[in-house]
Formats: structure tokens, sequence, C-alpha cells
């Protein structure tokens, strides 16, 4: 593990209901009570329980996330959610670039990076996502993907505006199949993406950004990952669903 600040989203998907999504986040609470100041766990549920989850968790060390954002900042766009409006329910972070809306709802990296642009302009801090899907892998182009993702979606952006800024690795073959990639292939990208930033910007920044592993981390495999320096916490999917396994996974990279 890094001396950079840990960071743990829990990135809920389509999941819960109204019952649910409080029982989860109060048992998160509860759990993580003596690890309050050890690092950064957000909650990121979906937009219907934003609120919810947003009061649950008033006044606790957790931090509310959403999954997503609108490139726009108000007006007739039906069906999509403004950075303001998530700031308004209380979240303070936000996911962008998800590989299931890059590549399953054909968001493109220019979407992605205007995404970025908005929610860093309107205060949110953000976790931007890149990864290579299982083809790309394939064909040794992890690194090229990564890159590409990466340089448009930060194009413009100064470093100062991206000091609330994590960035998650998430291998997109890895995602919900239960696949994970050995801890030297999640490090050499983790690397990799760091050389990218070092090239936009300098090497001073590129240490200072915390990278964080997405795809199946689970209390199973979550300390191997963490042994690397490279990997700075994890963006957790379905192991976040449940209370105990996201909280074994806290626990693990906040000891």
């Amino acid at each position: 593990m890094s001396q950079r600040r840990p960071f743990i989203g829990g990135n809920w998907k389509m999941n819960t209901d109204h019952a649910s999504a409080v029982e989860l986040a109060e048992q998160v609470i509860a759990g993580l009570q003596d690890h309050a100041d050890s690092g950064d766990v957000v909650l990121c549920p979906p937009y219907p329980y934003l609120d919810l989850v947003g009061r649950t968790i008033l006044s606790s060390p957790v931090a509310l996330g959403a999954q997503d954002v609108s490139p726009e900042a108000s007006g007739a766009f039906t069906g999509e959610v403004s950075a303001s409006m998530l700031l308004d329910v209380g979240a303070r972070w936000t996911l962008v670039g998800h590989s299931e809306r890059r590549h399953g709802l054909g968001e493109s990296d220019a979407l992605v990076g205007r995404k970025l642009a908005r929610a860093l302009q309107s205060g949110l801090k953000v976790v931007l996502c890149c990864g290579e899907t299982q083809e790309e892998r394939a064909s040794g182009k992890t690194d090229e993907v990564n890159r590409r993702q990466l340089e448009i979606a930060l194009e413009g952006l100064e470093p100062a505006a991206l000091d609330a800024m994590v960035i998650a690795y998430e291998p997109v073959w890895a995602i919900g199949t239960g696949l994970t990639p050995s801890l030297e292939d999640a490090e050499a990208a983790h690397l990799a993406i760091r050389s990218v930033l070092g090239s936009l910007y300098d090497d001073q920044f590129a240490a200072s950004v915390r990278i964080v592993y997405g795809g199946s981390m689970k209390p199973t495999n979550v300390a191997q990952f963490i042994s690397s320096p490279e990997i700075d916490g994890g963006l957790i999917g379905g192991a976040s669903l449940k209370a105990e396994d996201f909280l074994a996974i806290c626990r693990e990279i906040l000891a």
C-alpha cells in the first residue's frame, strides 16, 4: 500500500430498494467507526436513493457519491441529473466513465471528458474510470486504451483542477465476471497510468494522484492487490452490496 490516502468506493449499481439501501448504509457506518480517519470511503447508491442514503450517513465519516453526472449544467435534458442537483442532495463524489456506461451505453471518450470537466468545475470530486475490454487485452492494447481514455478525458484540464480526482483502473473483462488479473498485470497497468499522468503533467503530479483497482475485488483477494505500492484502494461493485464483504475490504485497506 502506498503513502497516498486510501480510497474505497462502493458502487451499488442498479441494486437495492428503499429499505435495503438504508440498512446497508447503516451497517457500513457501524462497521467503520474505528476507521474514521484512515481513508476516504464513498457509497454510490442508485439515483432514487441518493437523498435517503445521504441522510442516513450524515455526520458519519462515509461520503455520498453518484454513479454518473450530466455534462450539462441544466436545461431540457430529460432523464439527466446535473452536478448541482447531486451537490444539493449531499453528494460530494461522482463516478465518471464507468465501463458499463462506456461499453454498455456507448459513452464516448469525449463525453466522459465533458462530464469530468463539468463535475470538477461544479465542485464535485470525481472517480474517473478507465480500462480495457477482453479483446483489447488479448491484442496487447491495454496501455494504449488507457492512455487514449485518459488523454481525451483530461484534455484542457490543469493540474490544480484535478486535486479532487481519483482514477479507477477497471479491466472491463474482470467486472462482474469473477475473473481477476494477476497482481503483476494490475500493477503494470497502474504504473502505465501513472506514466501517462507524468507525460501529460509532471512526475510530482503523477505521484500524488490516487489510482485504485476496480474489477471483482473481494475479501479473498484484496490483500493481494493492496500489497502493491501502486494500488491505493478499490472501486467495489458486487462485494459492496454485502456489508460484511464490503467492511472486510475496507478494514484490510484502511488497516
